[in-house]
């Protein structure tokens, strides 16, 4: 197995066999990083180390730990499995850094987008201890906008921008109002305000300060509507699910896509046959309008200021969705793998569009947050809520987790991180053995609480570092997980020419 770990590694450089300092295996790397990475290809323990990045998936910045474990059985007390990270080559065990953002590990951030999708899924269609059943109740997939702080450029379907008949208007700071352009994807100008002296910057980060706790009044004015249409204490007759992210537009305002499902009380399991006066078409009209009326307060950042009453934006869009697969009608209901898609997709990317995009419009942004922060801490109120609104300067203001689902939706985050892990128990085990596993006949077991467990595992670790050894190794791990993805992606085509065929 080793070798083929190694034969991962070398498939990864483009051209593997140009043995030189000036190869183009890995565009973007510099003489240094090359040199470092042909030291790594021709090193003797090459073997060892393609092994141990092959176990964290050819993560980018995995954790180093120290230590040891102990697997004991439950009821004899006896010593099933011992390990130690001494016996690992270095004396260190490598493990996956685990973070979703997609610019900082390729490899992790795929891993927490095929968690979320199959979370998402379940909650859509079941599966992983979700019945299928659920896919008979009430599901909208809503996305929920922020309001204008001021006019931006923007895409409108190939056409122009913001047209205006006749001469084009300025505003009172002498620049045009209108904009005669069909802006392309790569243009830098989208997002950017008409003119950024008109553009209300603290209300835009006051909003997205607020953002969360919008979306939780949102959930709560939405139940008690419910509660309203049905003639009864919703809890009694029905339970409101939602899966959630958040993703940043162009402009750098937050906006939020959720999967919001209506099912029966919560009792036993939970996701109960919802009540039948309740369709997915009503429930996509009380979505859109409870998210055109639920508004917050905002208290001022200083004591002289302004209360500012927030809301969501105009543009709200909600659509049913079916867990049969979706027909070639673009206006039609979405199916369970297009949303799941749509999620895990937002789910990974949404943290960094504010980072990676670094422009005069964001960076403003960032400046005014920090701003309102020095303001609230000026003001020595202990009692304010912005205190902490300069340590989330980098965010735009927004504090909030950018995902969420409520408790019963579907299968947490938690138990497939942790199905993963017995399953590549079974599958080492079996692979020592000789013999084959088919996982799918034990997902109640890889899914069952850690109560269930007949093992107990007792450990001591401590942290020995993050990262590899140099940025050679980096770029190594880098390029295979991006190989190990392309491979991926050809797979999936082929089986969906085959069952298209």
């Amino acid at each position: 197995m080793a070798r083929a770990k190694v034969s991962e590694v070398w498939d990864a450089v483009v051209d593997a066999g140009a043995l030189s300092p000036d190869w183009g295996g890995l565009p973007g790397t510099d003489a240094l990083t090359h040199a470092q990475v042909m030291e790594r290809l021709q090193s003797a323990d090459l073997d060892e180390w393609a092994s141990a990045a092959a176990r964290v998936g050819f993560c980018s910045s995995p954790v180093r730990l120290v230590g040891s474990s102990l697997t004991v059985d439950r009821t004899s007390g006896e010593v099933v499995r011992q390990y130690a990270s001494s016996d690992e080559p270095g004396g260190v065990t490598f493990v996956r850094c685990g973070n979703r953002r997609a610019d900082r590990c390729p490899s992790c951030s795929r891993l927490y987008a095929a968690d979320t999708f199959h979370l998402i899924r379940a909650g859509v269609a079941g599966g992983k201890g979700v019945p299928e059943s659920v896919a008979e109740n009430p599901l909208v997939f809503a996305t929920l906008t922020a309001p204008s702080f001021g006019a931006v450029h923007g895409r409108r379907a190939h056409r122009r921008c913001r047209p205006r008949a006749g001469p084009a208007a300025c505003c009172e700071h002498g620049r045009p109002t209108a904009c005669f352009e069909v802006h392309q994807l790569d243009d830098p100008q989208l997002g950017q305000p008409l003119c950024a002296d008109c553009y209300d910057y603290e209300s835009h980060v006051l909003w997205q300060w607020w953002a969360p706790e919008l979306w939780r009044r949102f959930t709560i004015a939405l139940k008690r509507r419910l509660a309203q249409l049905l003639g009864a204490d919703l809890g009694d007759i029905a339970s409101l699910q939602y899966a959630k992210v958040a993703e940043y537009q162009v402009r750098g305002a937050v906006h939020f896509h959720a999967l919001i499902r209506l099912d029966g009380p919560q009792a036993g399991d939970g996701f109960a046959p919802a009540p039948s006066e309740v369709t997915a078409g009503l429930l996509s009209e009380v979505v859109e309008q409870v998210a055109a009326e639920v508004t917050l307060a905002a208290a001022p950042v200083t004591p002289d200021g302004t209360t500012l009453v927030l809301a969501f934006g105009a543009q709200v869009d909600t659509r049913v969705v079916r867990a049969s697969r979706r027909t070639d009608d673009p206006d039609g209901p979405l199916s369970a793998e297009q949303v799941a898609g749509y999620l895990a997709k937002y789910a990974t990317k949404s943290a960094t569009d504010t980072e990676t995009r670094d422009n005069p419009h964001l960076r403003r942004l960032h400046a005014i947050a920090q701003r309102l922060a020095a303001q609230a801490g000026a003001a020595q109120d202990p009692n304010s809520p912005y205190l902490l609104l300069g340590r989330w300067a980098h965010t735009l203001g927004f504090r909030g987790h950018f995902s969420t689902k409520s408790r019963r939706y579907s299968v947490t985050l938690g138990r497939l991180r942790r199905a993963r892990q017995r399953a590549q128990i079974h599958i080492a085990t079996a692979a020592r053995a000789g013999t084959t596993v088919d996982l799918r006949d034990l997902e109640a077991e890889l899914l069952a609480d850690d109560t269930d467990e007949a093992t107990l595992v007792i450990g001591s670790w401590a942290y020995a570092g993050s990262g590899w050894a140099n940025a050679g190794e980096t770029a190594l791990a880098t390029a295979a997980a991006a190989r190990a993805r392309e491979y991926a992606r050809r797979r999936a085509c082929a089986r969906r020419e085959t069952q298209s065929a």
